[in-house]
């Protein structure tokens, strides 16, 4: 009979079996550098895909209700933001100048923002008129988010989930009881899914940083945009904040990194 501890290893072993080790950007200035572990039979382009269409409803119902800002100031200012980034993509991911790249803003108060897989952006008016966002800081939280889809964190995240599915399955097929799987389980969150899901929020603010540099856009702002979010809803916080959590940890990895991107920023600057 198997122990508990071997048997979360073999059961994790067994999922990650499934996967193949990737790297989804370059390093940049930033040093990004992290392997990957993406599920074989789930690719980048049906991630894409299957968000693409997500989108797009989203889209719809906001059009639906008369939200969907197109040819507003914020709507042209946040685009204008986006253009300037995206064109520094390349830096971190060649492939990615070819994505379908979507800039959407919806009249709504929440304080939100995000890029889904495949470069769709969608911009929360609350979140930049709430917070009385510099461009500055709406750079910072856009290429935060740009970082993400860049890494495909969505895409490793649904690996990690088929990978906990098939390795219950294998735990079951290996007649574990229902205490072993759970232990089973919790051996695999712990070693596939709570380090990445703290690491890639890391990643995310380094790439978001360098990104904005890049784009002359001052990365200081960073950490204005974080202590506006941690201040915002008292003691309801966004909900940006549900899925992107502040820290001092957060800050303290900001400025330690300013300092590797601020010539890019200034290069930037006396470029335009």
């Amino acid at each position: 009979m198997f122990k508990p501890r071997t048997l979360s290893m073999l059961i994790a072993a067994t999922a990650l079996a499934g996967c193949q080790a990737v790297n989804t950007t370059s390093g940049g200035a930033v040093g990004v550098e992290r392997k990957q572990y993406m599920f074989s039979m789930l690719s980048t382009e049906q991630v894409n895909q299957m968000y693409a269409q997500s989108y797009q409803e989203t889209l719809s119902a906001a059009s639906s209700k008369g939200v969907l800002e197109k040819n507003s100031a914020i709507s042209k200012r946040v685009n204008g933001i986006a253009q300037r980034l995206i064109a520094k993509v390349p830096v971190f991911r060649p492939d990615a100048a070819q994505w379908d790249w979507e800039v959407n803003v919806i009249d709504s108060p929440e304080l939100n923002a995000n890029c889904g897989p495949g470069g769709k952006i969608i911009f929360y008016t609350g979140l930049i008129e709430k917070l009385k966002l510099t461009d500055d800081e709406i750079a910072a939280v856009m290429g935060h988010e740009i970082a993400h889809a860049l890494r495909e964190h969505g895409r490793e995240a649904m690996s990690k989930a088929y990978g906990v599915q098939m390795a219950t399955q294998v735990g079951s097929a290996m007649g574990v009881g229902t205490g072993g799987l759970q232990l089973a389980n919790m051996g695999v969150e712990y070693l596939m899914t709570l380090p990445n899901s703290r690491g890639n929020e890391n990643e995310a603010d380094l790439i978001g940083l360098e990104l904005a540099a890049r784009a002359g856009y001052n990365p200081n702002a960073a950490i204005t945009l974080w202590e506006k979010m941690g201040s915002a809803g008292g003691s309801a916080p966004p909900e940006f904040m549900s899925t992107h959590p502040s820290s001092s940890t957060r800050t303290a990895a900001l400025k330690a990194n300013i300092p590797k991107v601020m010539p890019l920023y200034e290069q930037a600057r006396s470029g335009r």
